[in-house]
């Protein structure tokens, strides 16, 4: 448990970062766990980030999240990282031990999971194939989150098929990657299509895709959570299919973080899902 007489520090790193809305989520929980600390914003350019990581023990600081472009540089700066962000090759949680060492940890995946689960509690993994559009560190999340979860097929589809092939190479035998002109072909049959791009997001082009082969049971879901809707479940939503925002995913993180930093896990609310939501 934290030391109440201590006022305690954390915060994300990021390039940009103002645009987070992780400072409104653990300022949510430091207000209604009643303990004296803050959440803050830190804006490090990606040559400044081993000297900012390393000054979080001297300024008193138990840990911070990394954000874009900063999760994959930071492996090579932590003390230690576990098993899933090694795995997974990027770190979203860094944790400071009172000795001063940065322990690396990744909880992404287990933010899309949950995120999963919460909205459909009866979504399996090995329902069926699973579709994955994109093949940066955020597909490589939730590749990782899914076969943890017992997922046994994995399409894999990016605009650089080599990247795609990669992962797959490396993940091993339940993905297979294919080229972007297949990734409306290999809508069929799934269960499961997720988008792991930025497209969509606010200020970026919509994902061109074709849903039309996309099963009627099928589940659409968007690691993207600005906006809530994008224009790929917005699409899905039309065509009669479940769908599940990336709001989720950021929120599910947050008690992992707490419990690392603090030893204590505080709860996702309908309150602090709607409080993050008003601000989208």
């Amino acid at each position: 448990m934290a030391n109440p007489d201590r006022f305690l520090l954390a915060g994300v790193m990021g390039w940009p970062v103002m645009h987070s809305r992780s400072p409104m989520i653990h300022n949510y929980w430091f207000k209604q766990q009643g303990m004296a600390g803050t959440y803050v914003p830190l804006a490090i350019r990606p040559e400044g980030l081993a000297a900012a990581l390393r000054a979080l023990h001297p300024l008193g600081f138990s840990g911070c999240n990394l954000t874009i472009p900063h999760k994959q540089e930071a492996l090579n700066i932590v003390d230690e990282v576990d098993a899933a962000a090694r795995r997974i090759g990027a770190i979203s949680c860094v944790t400071v031990r009172p000795d001063g060492a940065l322990i690396g940890s990744n909880n992404d995946a287990f933010g899309f999971i949950r995120n999963l689960q919460q909205a459909f509690p009866d979504w399996r993994a090995d329902a069926g194939p699973v579709l994955v559009i994109g093949a940066g560190g955020g597909a490589r999340a939730v590749c990782y989150g899914l076969m943890e979860q017992g997922a046994q097929e994995i399409r894999l589809v990016n605009r650089h098929f080599e990247r795609a092939r990669e992962i797959a190479d490396e993940f091993g035998a339940q993905i297979r990657a294919y080229p972007w002109q297949q990734r409306n072909e290999v809508m069929a049959g799934a269960a499961l299509v997720i988008n792991t791009t930025s497209q969509g997001m606010v200020g970026q082009p919509a994902l061109e895709v074709d849903l039309d082969l996309l099963p009627e049971h099928a589940l659409a879901a968007d690691i993207v959570y600005t906006p809530l809707e994008t224009p790929f479940l917005k699409a899905a939503r039309q065509r009669g299919k479940r769908t599940v925002n990336g709001l989720g995913m950021l929120l599910h993180q947050g008690p992992r973080a707490w419990q690392a930093w603090f030893g204590i896990e505080p709860a996702v609310t309908a309150e602090l899902r709607a409080l993050v939501e008003s601000s989208l």
